[in-house]
């Protein structure tokens, strides 16, 4: 139909200046030009007025009254000029002929060119070359107001028609064709965005969309940003042990991307079993009893899949196996309750109300050496790196080398 081919060549147009601007004259003629015709407009005038028209009588034709070929621009003679013009009843079944919009594969280069030449297509009389040489002489604006007026006379129907034209024209397959022009990072950097739902649907697009997110591991970079962020996730890895296959500077050859595509689901299942556990209470409680009969309370603890160790009201820091609950080492030297502790695989250090830290041999359960930084009872310490810090209940805190210390 007529207003596909207008749409076609108005996406293809080139871009006028900013001067340019919608006349209020006829985009096809200046009305000098057509001052010798009858009030019906010139011959592409009525064309236009003929494609528009919803029907009428089987045997009413339009025709060009004017006594000579009107003159266009540059002189030359119109096309449908002392010619008889299709029916109305004619151009309206031309009008109304469904035929489906070519695809994004189409050569519409092709098609254009074989359009204005008025050859190769049926759908359309040879009179109407002259139309869309015209349409595309047309400055961008120009065409957008024409068309505008093509959509105010048009139905519904034939609005859902123009949409279910554009659409596959205005879709842009733009991962494909960044990972085609070597730019596959910013592709990646996309992707990363979605959720594990939506990445799992995106690498199913097509073979550049897979090959992205493959070549990209997506899948191992997203579970690295979840264990970033949630603790929960952080202690299912260290538990489960596949913790020690993320942040490396330079990930294992052997495991690929379907490593982790394939561990994401068995992690989720492991979160929805802890989180329903909690809610619902389905656990297994054990006690253990710290047999500290004189002055009783726990107010620290830290633990790991081997042992459980614990700071004491009764002055002293007790190691628990936890394959049996059972003491195995007690560590005693602090004068005042344990109040906070950390470990690593080589020493604890602990801050207490006496207002020393304390640093001991996890191994031998050995004191190595006692800090005097405070006048108040330590409440907290943390170290990493080297670096050790403890604050006090008079807002002091202190800063430590630990390698000064050990």
């Amino acid at each position: 139909m007529y207003w596909l081919c207008a749409f076609h060549f108005q996406l293809f147009a080139p871009r006028p200046s900013k001067e340019d601007n919608c006349d209020t004259t006829s985009p096809f003629g200046s009305s000098d030009d057509n001052s010798n015709n009858s009030t019906d407009g010139t011959p592409a005038d009525q064309l236009v007025k003929m494609m528009l028209m919803n029907g009428g009588g089987g045997s009413v034709e339009v025709m060009d009254t004017s006594e000579e070929p009107a003159s266009y621009g540059s002189g030359a003679a119109s096309a449908v000029g002392n010619k008889e013009l299709p029916s109305t009843e004619r151009m309206v079944a031309m009008m109304h002929l469904s035929e489906s919009a070519p695809t994004l594969s189409t050569d519409l280069s092709g098609l254009h060119s074989t359009r204005l030449a008025g050859g190769g297509d049926s759908r359309f009389p040879e009179d109407f070359a002259d139309v869309f040489a015209r349409f595309d002489h047309l400055g961008e604006e120009n065409q957008i107001c024409f068309i505008q007026e093509f959509l105010l006379r048009m139905n519904q129907y034939q609005h859902g028609e123009v949409n279910s034209y554009l659409k596959p024209l205005l879709k842009r397959d733009f991962v494909s064709l960044l990972s085609n022009l070597g730019l596959h990072v910013i592709a990646e950097k996309i992707l990363f965005k979605l959720d594990a739902q939506s990445l799992r649907s995106a690498e199913q697009v097509c073979h550049d969309w897979g090959r992205v997110v493959a070549e990209g591991q997506l899948w191992r970079k997203l579970i690295e940003n979840n264990v970033r962020t949630d603790a929960l996730w952080r202690g299912i890895g260290t538990r489960r042990g596949w913790i020690k296959n993320l942040f490396r500077k330079y990930p294992l050859p052997q495991i690929g991307d379907t490593y982790y595509r394939q561990l994401f689901p068995v992690i989720m299942r492991d979160i929805e079993a802890t989180e329903r556990n909690w809610k619902i209470g389905n656990h297994t409680l054990h006690k253990i009893n710290c047999r500290s009969e004189n002055s009783k309370g726990v107010y620290c603890l830290q633990y790991d899949d081997e042992k459980i160790i614990s700071g004491l009201r009764d002055n002293t820091i007790k190691v628990w196996d936890r394959s049996n609950l059972q003491c195995s080492q007690i560590l005693t030297g602090h004068t005042g309750s344990v109040l906070c502790l950390q470990y690593d695989e080589r020493i604890i250090v602990s801050g207490s109300s006496d207002s020393t830290v304390r640093v001991w041999d996890i191994a031998r359960g050995e004191m190595l050496n006692t800090l005097v930084h405070h006048c108040e009872a330590v409440l907290h310490v943390r170290f990493q790196n080297g670096m050790m810090v403890t604050c006090s209940k008079v807002s002091m805190m202190s800063i430590l080398l630990i390698r000064r210390v050990v």
